[in-house]
């Protein structure tokens, strides 16, 4: 059930990137974001006004951390990519959002049998492989920019924004994994709403729009459902199976936006993405066993 569970949410995360970034082609990546955060937290507090709980208060503040990581994770990958360091950010970002929650559910006693521990080992160069772009689509995010400079002539800064984006979405799973059952769906929604104003507050920070007013960027709030299944279902994961593995299984998102990609928008897949895939599914397939 557990990986079941995940696979769904690691499946719905990739439809969603797939999505957000086909709206942000015509519409600010930022506005983007703030309507599927705002869309997700009326989503969310309605699930959660119908699946009752009864949270704590630590539940409540683990949902407020996941919130913060989730709008953490958000502005530096958003600044990565705006910068064309698709190559370093992306599987950066990917491996670090399973990393911390690996951690941490080591370091609270998970015990991964030994062929669920050749699954997760598995699933970090997958991640990797698939997150990252053809070579093609590489050399050409290599271009000059508008600054003048080129991806290349940055790669420190295209890393250290991928692991900082990495450590968002690490905490946004570690802290959504600490919620008890009995909590409900409230601590996922106080989740939701605290990334609306971390979001908020850093693309103010940045001096970026992020009020949508276009119809553009209104088609944003498509997104809210998406992420409400996709943080729902590892939520329920996590009641179900260890966070070290949940978490990882998780982090593959990639690998189906990587394939809608190839099947609605024919992009083709890399050589590297394509033995990510395949490395994807015997990871998947190890942890199922296992």
């Amino acid at each position: 059930m557990a990986v079941t569970l995940a696979l769904i949410s690691a499946l719905t995360y990739g439809v969603s990137d797939f999505l957000g970034g086909i709206f942000s082609r015509r519409a600010s990546a930022w506005q983007i974001s703030v309507a599927g955060q705002s869309s997700a937290a009326v989503v969310t507090w309605c699930a959660a006004l119908v699946l009752t709980g009864d949270p704590t208060r630590t539940d409540l503040l683990l949902g407020a951390l996941a919130g913060l990581g989730s709008g953490f994770g958000i502005v530096f990958l958003y600044r990565g990519l705006a910068h064309g360091r698709m190559g370093v950010v992306a599987p950066v970002s990917a491996v670090g959002s399973a990393l911390v929650p690996l951690a941490v559910g080591l370091g609270q006693g998970d015990r991964p049998s030994a062929l669920a521990v050749v699954g997760v080992v598995c699933a970090f160069p997958a991640i990797w492989l698939v997150a990252r772009p053809p070579e093609a689509l590489r050399g050409s995010q290599a271009r000059t920019s508008g600054t003048g400079r080129t991806t290349e002539d940055a790669p420190a800064s295209g890393f250290t924004d991928g692991v900082l984006a990495g450590l968002g979405f690490g905490l946004l799973f570690a802290a959504i994994g600490q919620v008890p059952d009995t909590a409900g769906f409230t601590p996922l929604a106080v989740a939701n709403t605290t990334a609306i104003l971390a979001v908020v507050a850093m693309a103010a920070a940045l001096r970026q729009a992020w009020v949508p007013r276009t119809p553009a960027a209104a088609r944003g709030v498509l997104l809210g459902p998406l992420s409400f299944i996709a943080s729902g279902t590892f939520l329920l994961a996590t009641h179900h199976g260890l966070l070290s593995i949940v978490s990882v299984i998780a982090a593959l998102y990639p690998a189906s936006t990587v394939l809608l990609a190839w099947l609605v928008l024919k992009e083709r897949i890399g050589r590297g993405q394509a033995l990510g895939l395949a490395a994807a599914a015997v990871a998947v397939a190890l942890v199922a066993l296992g």
